[in-house]
């Protein structure tokens, strides 16, 4: 059987130095590469952990890496320091989009217990709502304007788009490759009609962040109402919201792996390492 590998030799170059060291007692661990490229096929293909190839050695071995390294912020490490070269070598525009997008959750993705999963780490409703559809994940994004996901927040799927905004605001977060401050501030950001509200606007304008979000129809009339009394509309340039396509690409980049257009991971933090880690392999391919 032959499997198709994901990780060129030039993607590795890029990687390696970022894994976690082996452990200073204890046995080593083991092929960082092969155990990604485990992880990788079972994404792209949406198959269980069990059907894992026996060229990419045991399904314990990478599920439980997964975790671990979900558990202790590994994954979100080695994004940051994917972006934070990006940003230092100017190939991260700082115009970001904000949206979400549902995931259908397979009925094997229900069911699971908190047992050895820290707190902090998991949610208690394991971000899986129930509606007339079904199962669903909620997944929160953001994206450069290349189509590159920056930060995710998962939430159920029946959450709202806005409740979510400054969850997501607050993951972005660079450090600087010299001295200074990290860098938590867009120039610009692009969302759609769900995110007009007056406590978005608000808190774009205290951190000094430009906002190009239109009105819906409702908030337009409710202004022309109340005449002079209801203030200033905001602004909006038409022209500059034409980029938000970014992030819809962003989206269709990630569902092209099945295994995040349908989630089937019991655990919020698992479905979460698999959207760093495709996020990571697309930066990186670039």
């Amino acid at each position: 059987m032959s499997v198709r590998l994901v990780i060129t030799d030039l993607m590795w170059a890029r990687i390696e130095p970022l894994m976690p060291a082996d452990p200073v007692r204890g046995r080593r661990w083991a092929d960082h590469r092969r155990t990604l490229e485990a992880i990788a096929w079972k994404y792209r293909t949406c198959s269980p952990w069990r059907d894992l190839p026996a060229e990419l050695g045991s399904f314990r071995t990478a599920h439980k890496r997964l975790i671990r390294w979900a558990v202790d912020g590994t994954w979100e490490r080695i994004l940051t320091a994917v972006l934070t070269a990006a940003d230092a070598g100017d190939e991260l525009g700082w115009t970001v989009s904000v949206d979400s997008t549902v995931c259908r959750a397979h009925q094997h993705a229900a069911g699971a217990r908190k047992k050895g999963i820290p707190d902090r780490a998991e949610p208690d409703d394991h971000a899986l709502g129930r509606s007339r559809g079904g199962l669903s994940t909620k997944v929160h994004l953001a994206s450069d304007g290349q189509a590159r996901p920056l930060v995710f927040h998962v939430t159920a799927g029946q959450a709202g788009d806005a409740p979510a905004f400054e969850a997501v605001m607050a993951r972005i977060r660079l450090p600087q490759s010299t001295v200074g401050r990290p860098r938590t501030r867009p120039e610009t950001v692009l969302a759609d009609r769900a995110y007009s509200s007056r406590a978005i606007r608000r808190h774009l304008r205290r951190r000094g962040i430009r906002a190009v979000i239109p009105q819906p129809a409702d908030q337009v009339r409710h202004h022309l109402r109340q005449c002079s009394a209801g203030g200033r509309p905001p602004g909006f340039d038409a022209e500059t919201y034409k980029q938000r396509i970014a992030v819809e690409r962003c989206i269709n980049r990630l569902k092209q792996w099945r295994g995040l257009a349908m989630r089937t991971d019991k655990l919020a933090i698992a479905y979460q390492a698999a959207l760093h880690f495709a996020a990571i392999l697309i930066w990186i391919r670039q």
